[in-house]
């Protein structure tokens, strides 16, 4: 019987480490059989999991690695899990809100989160208003291009793919999203944060200083730590 675990990603547990432990208990009580463990190996190390594993992942750059780089591991995305449990999950209204959709370039192929990710927002009463370039055909937020580019370059496609949203609110579903859209100068609107009914805030947004962070949390997740 396959193991089930949830890996909430360095960019969560750094923005928001509070919703490690209620996405957890929430999966353990609406989920599968409710035996879901925490695992926070980064993505970046081998997860010394068992062949066979299930990850439900926040992060779509954690979820192509694991799913990609290591052999007998298959992910799916917590965005696809919540919108599959129906009514288990208490949604908040929003009352029509519009926002446009920045999709992750991990997600690209991954047609399934596209939809449970705009599922998920119609549940909420917002209405979404389409990019040009979304779905299979997105474009990168310009945060992937660090530290290949100079940071004037770096932000200059961060504020070139903003300007491609057509509304002021843009829904995203990756931590490092959030600081692209800030820099571009558009309202992020980060989906967990959606569904927990919490703003979203850029905090740290100095691209940098933000990627310093990632990398540090990064080393001190190299090994096994799971409850």
């Amino acid at each position: 019987m396959s193991k089930t675990y949830f890996n909430p990603g360095c960019a969560l547990s750094i923005y928001k480490p509070q919703f490690e432990s209620i996405i957890l208990d929430f999966l353990n009580g609406n989920y599968g059989q409710g035996d879901i463990e925490l695992h926070n190996i980064c993505c970046h190390y081998d997860p010394q999991l068992e062949a066979g594993s299930i990850i439900i992942n926040v992060c779509p750059g954690c979820d192509r690695r694991f799913r990609s780089i290591y052999a007998g591991i298959s992910t799916i995305s917590i965005w696809e899990v919540i919108d599959g449990l129906g009514d288990k999950f208490k949604f908040p209204d929003y009352k029509g809100l519009k926002v446009s959709v920045h999709d992750s370039c991990p997600t690209r192929e991954k047609q399934q989160v596209h939809e449970a990710v705009r599922s998920l927002l119609k549940k909420m009463s917002i209405e979404v208003v389409e990019a040009e370039f979304h779905g299979a055909s997105s474009i990168c937020c310009g945060d992937d291009f660090y530290p290949k580019l100079t940071i004037e370059k770096i932000h200059g496609k961060m504020k070139e793919r903003a300007d491609s949203m057509p509304c002021n609110d843009v829904c995203v579903y990756c931590v490092s999203c959030i600081k692209s859209m800030h820099i571009g100068g558009k309202t992020p609107r980060y989906l967990m944060d959606l569904l927990m009914n919490e703003p979203t805030s850029p905090q740290v947004y100095d691209t940098a200083k933000w990627h310093e962070q990632l990398e540090d949390y990064q080393e001190k997740h190299s090994s096994i730590e799971m409850r």
